[in-house]
């Protein structure tokens, strides 16, 4: 990872997913990416704070 920018298979590391999962998630924009000279790449400041504001939410449900 170079500045915090991943390719799909960094990303699905870094999530401890498959990469198809995220290759499905990111053509289904449910993470944010951009497909640039054919690869799709991803912020690793996004990915964590989307996470957080996700989680922030279940959050707030629960208490």
């Amino acid at each position: 990872m170079t500045n915090g920018i991943m390719d799909i298979k960094e990303t699905a590391d870094y999530l401890k997913m498959k990469e198809q999962t995220v290759y499905r998630l990111v053509q289904k924009k449910k993470i944010p990416a951009l497909k640039i000279g054919g690869q799709w790449k991803v912020k690793k400041e996004h990915i964590d704070r989307m996470f957080d504001e996700i989680l922030n939410e279940k959050l707030k449900e629960i208490g």
